[in-house]
């Protein structure tokens, strides 16, 4: 169907709080920061817990070549505030798939070093099958945080640059920056992957990120994540333009990654009956915030601040149909044919090599995951490789 090309498909669970009430909007603007925790009810999040590991591991089982946490905090759409936890276990638990923390918000914490540990630990016990995420956080963590965004850009530099050396330098070892200083630096253990574990730099489409990944000493893969296709296709252009024009190579599909919720069912009409409830719910209920919950003064430029509240007016706003978030490619439903046809068209498009599936969104029960994982990688997976 889509000629000889190299994909990979990766699993990603947000580990939403799914029994959440969805009528929380009434009274409240968001379903982070602003939302009382008296909402979630612990012996749910026990049951949650274990469900979502078993998913991930699940993922492993069936060939997927990656599976993937991340950092949220103070919210109903991602429980998972320290995503170390989670994928220590899946360290323990999986086999073969990668394990991608996507990511560790660099600029929310003074100490760089303990995530340079976290994933070097990680990493080994996973006998060398971590991708190192790291990302900025979302505005809303800067205010959970009480982090002034102003100075993330250049918290999020010196941090990495810190976990890098850390990585690749034998200590002990100062270092002096304008945010964090030490006077030793000797990271025990060393990282299983040498020179260090591949990064991967989730991003909304800052610019200023997409030039920093790009740089030809680094070259990390930009992953995109919750925007209508037409947006992803322009940041990723963005990423070949500045790779060619700025620093004169030409970036491959290595470098690029599309994070997209997906629903696979045995017909059209099948999937889209399933996956509508939960997709709405998804989208209109868990990641709905405000502007300013998105991008807090500081946080990036003026043009950045346009193009990615551009890129994400649709996934704030609300009162979005599952149509219309098929229409955008920002939902990707229907049978195995359907889901390879347009999968294949986005790659032909804009070239991507890793597809980060999130077949896990809001509401949708175990049974109807667990249904998503095996249709998609036996029925989708095999025909994109």
């Amino acid at each position: 169907l889509v000629g000889n090309k190299l994909m990979k498909f990766y699993y990603f669970g947000l580990m939403p709080y799914g029994p959440l009430d969805l009528d929380y909007d009434k009274k409240y603007s968001s379903a982070s920061l602003v939302l009382p925790n008296s909402y979630f009810n612990p012996k749910e999040g026990n049951k949650l817990y274990r469900r979502y590991l078993d998913e991930l591991e699940l993922a492993d089982a069936l060939g997927y070549d990656g599976v993937c946490v991340n950092e949220h905090h103070q919210t109903a759409y991602g429980l998972m505030p320290s995503p170390g936890v989670i994928a220590g276990a899946l360290a323990r638990t999986t086999t073969q798939a990668k394990i991608a923390v996507l990511g560790r918000a660099l600029p929310l914490v003074n100490n760089p070093l303990t995530i340079a540990e976290e994933y070097a630990m990680i990493d080994n016990i996973s006998g060398g099958r971590l991708i190192s995420g790291f990302v900025r956080g979302i505005g809303v963590e800067y205010h959970a945080t009480g982090v002034n965004p102003a100075f993330s850009l250049e918290r999020f530099h010196e941090a990495h640059d810190l976990i890098i050396e850390a990585w690749t330098k034998t200590g002990p070892f100062p270092f002096e920056g304008d945010h964090y200083h030490f006077e030793y630096v000797n990271t025990w253990p060393r990282p299983f992957q040498q020179p260090h574990p591949p990064v991967w730099i989730p991003s909304q489409g800052s610019e200023e990120t997409i030039r920093w990944a790009s740089e030809p000493t680094r070259k990390y893969v930009y992953l995109n994540t919750y925007s209508p296709f037409e947006a992803v296709s322009t940041f990723f252009q963005m990423y070949r333009d500045i790779a060619e024009k700025e620093w004169n190579y030409e970036a491959s599909g290595e470098q690029l990654g599309w994070a997209v919720p997906i629903y696979v069912g045995e017909t059209d009409e099948i999937a889209h009956k399933e996956a509508k409830p939960h997709i709405e719910a998804f989208y209109n209920k868990f990641l709905r915030m405000t502007n300013q919950m998105l991008l807090p003064p500081g946080y990036t430029t003026l043009t950045s601040m346009k193009k990615i509240a551009e890129a994400k007016k649709e996934m704030l706003s609300g009162g979005r149909e599952m149509s219309r978030l098929m229409d955008n490619r920002m939902f990707i439903c229907g049978s195995p044919n359907t889901v390879q046809e347009i999968l294949g068209e986005c790659h032909d498009q804009v070239g991507l090599e890793h597809i980060v599936c999130t077949l896990q969104f809001g509401t949708l029960p175990h049974e109807l995951t667990v249904k998503n994982l095996e249709l998609f990688s036996k029925e989708v997976m095999p025909q994109l490789r």
